[in-house]
Order: structure tokens, then C-alpha cells, then sequence
């Protein structure tokens, strides 16, 4: 129990005056004052739901659905030994720690399975969970574009990027209200998970409320409009926005939508999440929106509202200085040579929604679907790094195996777990195998967990530096 949970008596005040008369405050302390349980997404890019069920059953976790998400659950696991993210299956990225309710975003973005999305915006997206959860339900097809303000969070959003074989993303380090007028209309879906005052929270974090004021709310709010703005200006006609928040003032939530629109009218429309999971209606508002208090669900406090952009609005206009784009594309015959080149020496096919893309001696990958973007937006990353070229052809990177790879190519060696855990502590390994020669995929399990190079009877490791971990491993 976190008996200890700090809730102002303003901010219970302000509960109180909006709590559901189906629901009560002793109900809604007593949560709060629970620790939360424990829930993770499984990582579809990786390993299906059914074969991820029966790994958890070897592994003597107990799962348990969460009904918003088909690819998440709630878990019991003995962690005393070894935690769940020092795992194999979580170090492979099978598998993603994430709180039930943040997997409702994505679940009511992608809520009407007839329509599919070539270009995606994910507004705040560090520190990645909602990120890889779009990208699966994308299939890696078409492109991502993850943003992050806090430039210390891109590396943890890259990291589980990686981690999670997501290849169709674009990352950027931006105030998110750049989006509206430096990429007006070009996505047909974006996500919006604002930065807030984060009401919702106190179960996982005891102290979040310790700052906690009314007038940081009305602050807050107040750029959560602009966001919204600019999130709606980057948005198709016709396209779906969703729009979340872990906090539970109406000031963030309907009070922000609303704003929305009162500002762009009938271009504006709120989709009713009724039917998102059974359920639902036990939360929903009469706009049909989600306010999640945590009691309902056993979950963190939370909103969602889905927006349908009817018709075109005029956009800001911008001033654009962007410099010279670093990279070339690869001509047709470049991009066959190293295509032919992967196939030959890693049994490995591009895909057909990239395209080649040349800066000095490295060469990337780019999702097909960035490509009109690239004259109008600076990204800090873009898709892969697949090879560095040198005199004697390419020479492959770490994300080629963990993206691209199925594992069933020749070339690839499976670790015992002793290797595995020298292998993820970022060392070279020495399998008791006949030694080949050049790169070589490297599995445990039968699952990809990078790329390393025969040197000798050893095999020199070539997993990134972010990735590396140093104790405790499964």
C-alpha cells in the first residue's frame, strides 16, 4: 500500500466537483493509494501473441488480458531473481513494459481496423511505449514520425526504438507546436499524448502530486491548446486524431478538445469511444470521450478523445531554414549492388517500402513514405543504418539483424545463455562451433538479438553501446 501518497485537499476538492455520480471518493483515495499492477504490451514486430503466451507459460508468468488491447496484459511474475526488463525476452524486445491504460491511445487511434495510416505523427513520444506500440500496429509500413522535445529522452526513444525492430520511424527533436505550420496536412493520423500536471499517476509515483496547483493546471492547459492546434494543422482532411493525457482535471482534457472546437467549428468532429473495448462505457463522458479514473479499471487515471478532421483549415504560415540535406539517394544501380550484396552475404532482403540513402561512407534505409517530408523538416534520425561502405564492399550494422533478419537465414548462430549474457554485457563471444567467416547473425533462444563478425574462433560483438547492460541478466 502507499499509504504515504500525497493528495492535496485542493486537488480532491476539484475530484469531488467532477467525480461521476456512479463513483465516490472513499473509492477513488483507496485507489490512489494502491500500487499499481504490473502490465506489459506484447511486441508483434517480434513474436506473435500465441507464441508469446506459451513462452510466458515456460517462464511461469501469469497473464492476465488487458481488454483495450489485444496485445497487452497484466502480469504476475517472480522478479526477486531477475527483474522483467533484465529478462531475454525484454532484452530482445519481445516484450514492452507499459502501463495498462497508456496502451488506450494507440488501441482508440487504430479503433476502426478498416483504415490503415502511410504516414503517422507521434507528438510527444519518449519514452518510446507508445511509439513501438503504433509501429506494430503499422507493421513497420509507411512512416513514423516520433517527436520529442526533451533532447535527453530521444536517446531512451531511440534505444527502444531499436530495441523493438521498429525500422519505419523518423525521429525529431521539436517543440511539438512546430508541427502545424512546418508540416501542415500531412499526416492521417497523428497522436497527441500532451505533457500534463499527471493527476494520474500517484499510484506509481507516490510524490508526483508534491508540485501540484490549480494555477499550474490552468498553465499547463494553456499549452496543451497550442499543441492540440498544431497537432489538428498537421492533420489530413479526413484524417483521426487522438488526444491523451495521464491527469484527470477537465481543464486539460474536455476543456482542451473543446477549445479545439470552438476554434475550427464543423472541420472538427469527436468520435465516441463507446465501443473501444466492453466496457467502456463506464467511463465515458458525454462527448464521448474516455476519463479513466482509477478506480473503474484498476489502472492509472487517464483521458482519451478520438477527432476526426472534416475539412482543410487554413495553416501558419512558417518561415523555413533547414540547410543543406545531408544525404543523397542511392542511385538504382547502387541501391541493387547492396541489395544484391545483403542477399549474398546475409541471406537478407530489403524491403520494398524503403529506399537507399546515402551521407559520406554510411548507408541507411529510409521508409519510402518520409521521402516528401525530407524537403520540408529536419529529423534527427531517420529509419536505419544499415552498412558502412570500405574498400572491400559493406560492412552491416546492428540493426539490419534485429529489423530486417527472420532468423531463419544460414548465416546465423544461436548463443547458450552463457554467450547471451556476455553477449548482451557487450562483450565478444566464443561459441563452441566450427568458425565462419565475416558477419554473422546472432540469436538466443531462436530469437535475433544482433549482429557480430567472425574474428577467428571468436565473434566480435556489434551491439550498440545504449543497448548494453551489465548485471543481473536472466
Amino acid at each position: 500500500m502507499h499509504q504515504n501518497v500525497y493528495l492535496p485537499a485542493q486537488f480532491l476538492t476539484e475530484i469531488e466537483a467532477i467525480l461521476p455520480s456512479s463513483l465516490n471518493m472513499s473509492d477513488f483515495i483507496a485507489a490512489c493509494q494502491r500500487p499499481l499492477r504490473k502490465s506489459i504490451r506484447v511486441n508483434t514486430l517480434k513474436i506473435s501473441v500465441a507464441e508469446f503466451l506459451e513462452r510466458a507459460e515456460k517462464n511461469g508468468w501469469a497473464l492476465s488480458p488487458v481488454p483495450w488491447c489485444n496485445e497487452g496484459f497484466w502480469i504476475e511474475a517472480d522478479e526477486s531473481v531477475v527483474p522483467l526488463g533484465n529478462t531475454a525476452e525484454h532484452m530482445t524486445g519481445l516484450f514492452y513494459i507499459q502501463e495498462a491504460s497508456s496502451m488506450m491511445p494507440v488501441s482508440a487511434l487504430f479503433q476502426d481496423e478498416s483504415e490503415s495510416y502511410a504516414a503517422v505523427l507521434d507528438m510527444a513520444a519518449a519514452p518510446g511505449s507508445k511509439t513501438t506500440q503504433i509501429a506494430a500496429k503499422m507493421g513497420n509500413e509507411g512512416v513514423l514520425v516520433a517527436n520529442e522535445f526533451s533532447a535527453s529522452r530521444v536517446k531512451v526513444l531511440h534505444a527502444n526504438i531499436e530495441r523493438c525492430g521498429v525500422r519505419n520511424a523518423a525521429l525529431s527533436n521539436f517543440d511539438g507546436r512546430v508541427f502545424g505550420g512546418w508540416l501542415p496536412e500531412q499526416f492521417e493520423a497523428v497522436l497527441i499524448d500532451a505533457p500534463c500536471s499527471g493527476e494520474g499517476t500517484v499510484r506509481k509515483d507516490a510524490d508526483a502530486m508534491k508540485n501540484w496547483s490549480k494555477d499550474s493546471v490552468i498553465s499547463i492547459a494553456e499549452t496543451q491548446k497550442d499543441l492540440i492546434e498544431s497537432a489538428f494543422h498537421a492533420l489530413k482532411p479526413g484524417g483521426v486524431m487522438v488526444y491523451s493525457t495521464c491527469t484527470l482535471s477537465i481543464e486539460e482534457n474536455q476543456q482542451v478538445c473543446h477549445h479545439l472546437k470552438t476554434t475550427f467549428g464543423d472541420a472538427v468532429e469527436f468520435e465516441s469511444l463507446t465501443h473501444l473495448f466492453p466496457g467502456a462505457e463506464k467511463a465515458i463522458t458525454e462527448e464521448g470521450f474516455l476519463h479513466i479514473f482509477p478506480q473503474v479499471y484498476d489502472c492509472e487515471g487517464f483521458f482519451v478523445a478520438r477527432i476526426r478532421k472534416l475539412s482543410s483549415v487554413e495553416s501558419p504560415s512558417v518561415k523555413k531554414r533547414l540547410g543543406k540535406f545531408p544525404f543523397t539517394k542511392a542511385t538504382v544501380k547502387i541501391q541493387q549492388e547492396i541489395a544484391d550484396e545483403l542477399e549474398k552475404t546475409l541471406h537478407i532482403s530489403l524491403p520494398n517500402e524503403s529506399s537507399v540513402w546515402l551521407r559520406d561512407n554510411d548507408v541507411w534505409l529510409f521508409p519510402l513514405a518520409l521521402e516528401p517530408m525530407l524537403g520540408e523538416f529536419r529529423f534527427s534520425r531517420m529509419g536505419i543504418k544499415i552498412a558502412e561502405t570500405h574498400k572491400k564492399g559493406y560492412r552491416w550494422q546492428h540493426q539490419i539483424a534485429t529489423t530486417l533478419a527472420t532468423g531463419q537465414e544460414e548465416c546465423a548462430v544461436n548463443l547458450t545463455i552463457e554467450d547471451a549474457r556476455e553477449w548482451f554485457m557487450g562483450r565478444d563471444v566464443r561459441p563452441n562451433i566450427t568458425p565462419g567467416k565475416g558477419e554473422v547473425i546472432v540469436k538466443f533462444n531462436d530469437d535475433v538479438i544482433g549482429l557480430g563478425k567472425w574474428v577467428g574462433n571468436r565473434i566480435k560483438n556489434g551491439l550498440p553501446r545504449e543497448l548494453v547492460r551489465d548485471k543481473n541478466l536472466f
